[in-house]
């Protein structure tokens, strides 16, 4: 459902104004989602977690610990030959920003039920937010990068790759000092699924090109 394109090919594909109004709004999405989650106290997203040890061991916002993360993971793209794109760029600049002005503003919650709800809604915004920039195809993010390439190298669902890469940082997360709690572990489990759900209705149906552009 998504086409494999360098930077390049991804401006020359078409529906340009389309797509990128898709992947902004995605991004920023996003960003409020993750910080929506964050606010739950119930256990953040697995990169969350690791984000927020990050932050805790560095002394950082946690804003500027997810734009460092984000660095850091494109250097796993390197074997799995992933084509970044605008959407790569956009990500690092937007989403840890995104993050941080959703917490200037939003109130944290209060009793159980408030809780649950913004767990829920963060879960569910997270997802659908994921497929939205995903399905714009100007290239993944550097977190989603490494879940994009393992499904091309190995041909598992996504479901199956997410829930893997979701478990295995949530744990590096915590033993950082992240908060892990029982909205990790829906997180984990639930997410693959979403996105993979989500992800064939928002995608832009792009024309039959090569990776350089070129039509097939």
């Amino acid at each position: 459902m998504l086409t494999r394109l360098n930077a390049l090919a991804q401006f020359r594909a078409g529906r340009t104004t389309r797509r990128v109004l898709q992947l902004l709004v995605g991004l920023v999405g996003y960003g409020a989602a993750v910080m929506t989650l964050v606010r739950s106290g119930l256990g953040a997203a697995s990169w969350n977690v690791l984000t927020e040890g990050t932050a805790t061991t560095l002394g950082v916002s946690f804003g500027w610990a997810t734009n460092l993360i984000s660095l850091s993971v494109l250097l796993a793209w390197i074997p799995l030959r992933e084509l970044p794109g605008l959407g790569t760029l956009l990500n690092v600049a937007v989403v840890g920003f995104a993050a941080d002005a959703t917490a200037a503003v939003l109130p944290r919650p209060q009793g159980t039920l408030t809780e649950i709800a913004y767990l829920v809604l963060g879960l569910v915004a997270l997802a659908f937010f994921d497929a939205l920039y995903l399905g714009a195809q100007f290239g993944s993010g550097p977190r989603d990068g490494i879940m994009t390439g393992l499904v091309r190298l190995t041909r598992l669902p996504i479901a199956v790759v997410r829930t893997g890469i979701d478990i295995a940082v949530a744990v590096a997360g915590w033993l950082m000092g992240g908060t892990l709690g029982a909205g990790t572990v829906l997180v984990a489990l639930c997410m693959g699924p979403l996105v993979g759900l989500f992800l064939p209705r928002v995608a832009v149906r792009l024309p039959d090109v090569d990776a350089d552009g070129q039509s097939l």
